[in-house]
């Protein structure tokens, strides 16, 4: 073939691979369901049809389904009036988003963030289909060690530390993974609960996140663990206080003292402050401290 006969063929293929996406696009577009409360949620095409109409541009329909997971989930969280983490979906209905990440898994087995989104944002809505994709991501790639420590992440989250320590030993054992996974495995059988154990596991997903949402979410975990630390001390305090006095304090000017030897950053009003900067809330009927309404910190 000379070069003028391969220049046309593959102006051709080029030609013919546009008109498949654009084809393709428009057939999925016609035929999304409608995500309103008043009807019912269906998947736009089975992954094996979707495979079969994309012509060999399996690929990009992956992506436009990895698109349609995230704006899926974006919209639903804009139209709830509550406060959400992207943990935490339950509240939302999200009946779409499994089939949704599904497909896109299906058409494109090695494209690896609809897995690591299901693993975190699945187990909120559906634990189930979680494990199910997230195992079927280990499937169509046995030497991607970050999905068992997805795996491990989500049993941990059920508090199955076995199933957990048994997911980080067989991602240990995969080259290329780092020696703290074998280690995690050791700490979910001895002491799973712990949140010493939570906050490693926050920490090593922070470090490893790619998707700016999962990172996002594990860095307001992280001081949720913190904010707990700091409520137990100044827990600590206020019972010393009341035990010591027979009352618990009227402000926290009252301990500055044994507020000052924690070290701990204050407002003007000596209150401390939670790790997202915002003042703490003294409880004086539970003597307790609690956090701001307005902290961004985790409540739960």
């Amino acid at each position: 073939m000379n070069r003028d006969h391969t220049s046309i063929l593959i102006f051709l293929m080029l030609i013919t691979g546009a008109v498949t996406v654009v084809f393709l696009a428009r057939w999925l577009d016609e035929h999304r369901p409608s995500t309103t409360a008043s009807e019912v949620e269906s998947l736009y095409l089975s992954g094996n049809t979707v495979r079969r109409l994309s012509l060999g541009f399996n690929g990009l329909a992956a992506d436009w389904y990895w698109m349609r997971s995230l704006q899926y989930v974006g919209k639903k969280i804009i139209n709830t009036p509550e406060d959400v983490v992207i943990d935490d979906l339950g509240k939302l209905d999200l009946k779409l988003l499994a089939p949704l990440l599904d497909t896109a898994t299906t058409l494109d087995p090695q494209f690896l963030e609809p897995y690591e989104y299901a693993a975190v944002v699945l187990p909120g809505i559906n634990v189930h289909e979680a494990i199910r994709i997230t195992n079927k991501g280990i499937a169509a790639n046995p030497r991607a060690w970050r999905l068992f420590q997805h795996l491990g992440y989500i049993y941990w989250q059920q508090r199955d530390y076995q199933g957990a320590s048994e997911t980080y030993a067989a991602g240990a054992k995969i080259q290329g993974a780092p020696a703290w996974m074998e280690a995690m495995s050791a700490r979910m059988a001895t002491e799973g609960g712990s949140r010493d154990v939570a906050r490693e596991i926050y920490g090593r997903m922070y470090e490893q996140a790619a998707d700016n949402r999962v990172k996002e979410m594990v860095g307001r975990r992280l001081l949720q663990l913190d904010s707990l630390d700091q409520r137990d001390a100044l827990q600590r305090v206020l019972a010393a206080y009341q035990s010591r006095t027979g009352r618990c304090p009227a402000s926290w000017q009252e301990i500055d003292p044994e507020l000052r030897a924690l070290k701990w950053r204050s407002d003007a009003s000596g209150a401390p402050l939670d790790p997202s900067g915002t003042p703490y809330h003294l409880n004086r009927d539970r003597c307790g401290a609690e956090l701001d309404p307005a902290s961004q910190v985790l409540e739960r």
